[in-house]
C-alpha cells in the first residue's frame, strides 16, 4: 500500500540516533520506494499555497544557535517540477502556485528525510502551509493529496501534535507535562479511531497550551485528511514527549511498525543552552 507519514524533527535530530530517528529509518527502509515525496513542513508557513518546482532545491538552514556542523549539512535531493505540477493539478479547484526560486527544503523536511531517505535519492517537493486559511481548509488539502499515494508518491507531513516552545522544560528531556500528555493522548485516540473528527481537538481543554500557534499542528490535519479520503487507519509509528511541551508522536499510513523500545533515549530537540526563542524547532 502507498504510504503517508506525520512526524517532525528538530535540526539536532539530523545528526542524532534515538528511538525517534530509528523509527523514521525503519519507515524509510520498509515502504516501497516512492517515485517522489511531497512534504508539508511546519516551517514553510506563509500567505499562499505553493509548491516548490525547482530541479535543484536548496537546503535551507532556517535556525540559529546550533552547532556549525548543522549549518554545513546539505540534503541534495533533486526536485521534481513535473510532480509539483501534478500536485497543483490534484489540488484543484483549490489554487496552488509553482515556486521556482524562493524556497527549497527547510529543516522540517530534511531533518526527517535525512533518516527516511539518507541517500537523498528520492525527488522532493515541498507544499507550503497557507496561514490565511482556516483549519478546515487544511484537512481538505489532505483529502485532495490522497490520490497521490496511488501514484507512488509519498505524502509526508512534518509537524508536532504538541509544540509550545515557551513552556519548554530543559530538565525534562524525556518527559511531558500532564497537559501535553493529555492532548497527545486525545490526538492519538482520534487519529487511530476517528481521523474524520480530528478538528474536535480544537475543543479540548488543553488545546490552547498544546497549540499556541497552528503551524506545527496543521500537518497533522493533512494526514487526517489523507486517512479520511483513503479509508486507511493511521498507525502509531513512535510516540513520546520531550522537554515537557513537545510531542514527538509519529503516525504512518500503509505500514505496520513495532516501535523501538520505550526505554530508549528520547530525542534531543535542541542544545540545552539554546533558549526557546532561538530554538526554531
Amino acid at each position: 500500500m502507498p504510504a503517508a507519514f506525520f512526524g517532525h524533527g528538530s535540526p539536532m535530530n539530523t545528526l542524532e540516533h534515538n528511538r525517534f530517528t530509528e523509527a523514521w529509518s525503519v519507515f524509510g527502509a520498509t515502504i516501497p520506494r516512492p517515485r517522489a515525496a511531497v512534504v508539508v513542513s511546519a516551517h514553510w508557513y506563509t500567505n499562499a499555497t505553493a509548491v516548490t518546482a525547482m530541479r535543484r532545491p536548496r537546503t535551507i538552514h532556517d535556525f540559529y544557535g546550533f552547532p556549525d556542523e548543522l549549518f554545513a549539512f546539505e540534503y541534495p535531493a533533486p526536485g521534481a517540477p513535473e510532480v509539483a505540477q501534478e500536485v497543483v493539478d490534484t489540488l484543484q479547484p483549490r489554487w496552488a502556485g509553482l515556486d521556482h526560486d524562493s524556497w527549497g527544503l527547510d529543516h522540517g523536511t530534511w531533518s526527517v528525510l535525512a533518516h527516511v531517505f539518507p541517500r537523498a535519492d528520492v525527488p522532493v517537493v515541498q507544499l507550503s502551509i497557507n496561514a490565511l486559511e482556516p483549519l478546515e481548509y487544511h484537512v481538505d488539502i489532505g483529502r485532495r493529496l490522497a490520490p497521490l499515494l496511488a501514484r507512488d508518491i509519498l505524502v509526508l507531513s512534518s509537524g508536532n501534535v504538541v509544540h509550545n516552545l515557551r513552556r519548554i522544560a530543559w530538565d525534562q528531556p524525556a518527559g511531558g507535562f500532564d497537559w501535553a500528555r493529555r492532548f497527545d493522548d486525545a490526538a492519538r485516540s482520534l487519529m487511530v479511531d476517528a481521523p474524520a473528527d480530528v478538528l474536535r481537538l480544537t475543543e479540548h481543554p488543553d488545546y490552547g497550551l498544546a497549540v499556541p500557534t497552528p503551524d506545527h499542528f496543521i500537518p497533522l490535519l493533512h494526514l487526517a485528511g489523507v486517512a479520511q479520503a483513503t479509508g486507511a487507519t493511521p498507525d502509531v509509528l513512535v510516540e513520546g514527549c520531550s522537554y515537557g511541551s513537545i510531542s514527538m508522536a509519529c503516525y504512518a499510513i500503509g505500514l505496520e511498525v513495532t516501535s523501538p523500545g520505550e526505554d530508549a533515549a528520547a530525542a534531543a530537540l535542541a542544545p540545552a543552552d539554546v533558549p526557546p526563542e532561538q530554538a526554531n524547532i
